[in-house]
């Protein structure tokens, strides 16, 4: 019996939703006894709402330039709970082959990757750092801040952030990357 991930990836997703959770990326990864089934969760858009509306009547506010859309929010508890919940469906319903697997689940971290263009219009104005598949202007490696998403490309602004060993040309101060051409992306976190 083969593993059946968008099958796991949706039953994932409504347990996640039973607990005002989504599910950002699930992973799966070795074999045999040593199978690791991970799952990365965020809170929901309305459960990011209910907590940027609650950090704004206490005493520690969201951070300037945190946008609601950015909150993930999530706890050890929420983890504990997904995880159990999640775990007995995965068993109950047989989804993992064989009995001898591990489950992981954990928020998808400050330095979360970004997964197409949805996760890039939520966090425009953030810093990201991202490779590409073929070289653009002569660079792989970019880091800069997201300025702008177009229907298929981003823009980012590299003056905001010092690029290593290079002179600061003015006139070229920012690029624009086709999704296509993007192998991987992550958030910069800004501390």
């Amino acid at each position: 019996m083969a593993l059946n991930l968008d099958q796991i990836r949706a039953t994932a997703q409504r347990v996640a939703a039973s607990h005002g959770l989504d599910v950002v990326e699930l992973e799966h990864q070795g074999g045999g006894k040593h199978r690791i089934l991970r799952v990365f969760i965020e809170k929901n858009a309305a459960e990011r709402t209910k907590l940027a509306e609650k950090s704004t009547d206490s005493e520690t506010p969201v951070p300037a330039g945190i946008g609601t859309d950015q909150l993930a929010g999530i706890t050890h508890d929420d983890c504990q709970v997904f995880s159990q919940d999640f775990g007995t469906v995965l068993d109950v319903e047989e989804l993992i082959p064989g009995s001898e697997y591990t489950l992981e689940v954990s928020s998808p971290g400050l330095d979360r990757k970004l997964y197409g263009e949805t996760d890039y219009r939520r966090f425009a104005g953030s810093m990201v750092k991202l490779q590409t598949f073929d070289p653009v202007a002569g660079n792989r490696h970019w880091q800069g801040r997201l300025t702008e998403v177009k229907e298929h490309a981003i823009a980012l602004d590299l003056s905001a952030v010092r690029q290593k060993g290079k002179k600061k040309n003015s006139a070229n101060e920012t690029v624009e990357i086709e999704f296509a051409n993007i192998e991987k992306a992550n958030l910069v976190p800004e501390i």
